[in-house]
C-alpha cells in the first residue's frame, strides 16, 4: 500500500496522479483521518467509531461514498481500525475497478511511525522539493505554514527532518526527488513501481489525460463553523498543473519569484537542509 508523504507543494499531487493512472492503483484525494483511527483503543470494538471518524472527517465529501454502505460493510469486517480503513479504501478503489489502493496525504510523513504500526503493509513514498520552490508554491495558499519565508522555512525544514527520521525506523521507506521525477518521470517511475511491486504501466505516463476528471472529487472546504475555507474552483486551480505533462519549468522557479533578501532570509534557517540535500545555495534572479 504506497502512502505518499511529504511537505505540502512538494508535488504529492503529481505522484498521486501518476500512480492513480496505473490501472491496478487508486489512490483517493487526501484522508486525514489516520491519525484518529490509530488513536482508537484496541481492546474495544473500534468498527462503530471508525465508520464515525471516517464519515464525519472534513473529507470525507471527496469520496463519493455511501455512508450506509461504508458503515455495513466496516461492521461485516474483522474489529480493528486497521481492517476498517482497509475497508474504506477497499470501496474506494472499487469505484474505478482497481484491486489496489493507497493514499496521498501529505502530513503523514509525521506521522508514519504510528502509521506503520496501524497498517503495516503501508509502504511510505517521500517526495523532496527544493525548499526554496516550496515556499514560492505554498505563499499565498490557505494552508501555507504562515506568512513569512522564514515561518514556511521553518515548517520545510521541520517536516523534512521529522519524516527522513521516521522513515529511517520502518522497513519500507524511500525518498523521491520532484526534480527527478519530472525531469526523468519514467526511469523515477519504474524504480518506485519496484519497490511496490507493481509492473510498471506506461499510462503513468500520461496521467494528464485522465487527471481532470480525477480532480473533479474535489469539493470545497469548510471549517466547524460551515464558514467557507476554500471553493471547489479555487481547490481546482490550485491543482491545475497537474493536468499537463511534467513542466521543467517549475524547478528552480524560486530563481525568479524570491528576491534576493528572501533567498537570504530562507537560508539563514534552512540552509543546512539545502546543503544536506544538495541543491545548491545562492541567488539566480536576474
Amino acid at each position: 500500500m504506497p502512502i505518499v508523504v511529504g511537505v505540502p507543494r512538494s508535488g504529492t499531487t503529481l505522484l498521486r496522479m501518476m500512480l492513480d493512472a496505473h490501472p491496478e492503483l487508486a489512490i483517493p484525494p487526501e484522508t486525514g483521518f489516520l491519525p484518529a483511527l490509530a488513536d482508537l483503543e484496541p481492546t474495544a470494538d473500534p468498527r462503530e467509531a471508525a465508520w464515525r471518524i471516517i464519515s464525519g472527517f472534513h473529507t470525507w465529501p471527496d469520496f463519493a461514498l455511501d455512508a450506509d454502505r461504508l458503515r455495513q460493510a466496516i461492521l461485516d469486517a474483522p474489529p480493528t481500525a486497521a481492517d476498517a480503513a482497509r475497508v474504506f479504501y477497499r470501496l474506494y478503489a472499487e469505484r474505478f475497478g482497481k484491486p489496489r489502493y493507497g493514499d496521498k496525504t501529505p502530513t503523514y510523513g509525521t506521522e508514519i511511525d504510528r502509521l506503520a504500526s496501524l497498517l503495516p503493509e503501508a509502504r511510505f513514498l517521500h517526495i523532496i522539493r527544493d525548499g526554496r520552490d516550496v515556499v514560492s508554491s505554498v505563499r499565498g495558499l490557505w494552508f501555507r505554514a504562515g506568512d513569512s519565508i522564514e515561518s514556511c522555512a521553518r515548517d520545510w525544514a521541520a517536516r523534512l527532518a521529522r519524516t527522513r527520521t521516521l522513515g529511517s525506523q520502518v522497513p519500507c521507506y524511500l525518498e523521491v526527488r520532484y526534480e527527478k521525477l519530472v525531469v526523468e518521470p519514467e526511469d523515477t517511475l519504474r524504480a518506485i513501481c519496484r519497490f511496490l511491486e507493481l509492473a510498471f504501466d506506461a499510462r503513468m505516463l500520461t496521467y494528464y489525460l485522465t487527471a481532470a476528471s480525477r480532480l473533479e472529487e474535489h469539493q470545497a472546504r469548510y471549517g466547524a463553523d460551515g464558514s467557507l475555507i476554500i471553493s471547489k474552483v479555487d481547490r481546482l486551480h490550485n491543482q491545475r498543473f497537474v493536468t499537463q505533462p511534467p513542466r521543467a519549468d517549475r524547478i528552480g522557479r524560486w530563481t525568479t519569484e524570491l528576491t534576493a533578501d528572501e533567498c537570504a532570509r530562507f537560508e539563514s534557517v534552512a540552509g543546512d537542509w539545502l546543503d544536506a540535500l544538495g541543491y545548491r545555495r545562492g541567488q539566480q534572479r536576474v
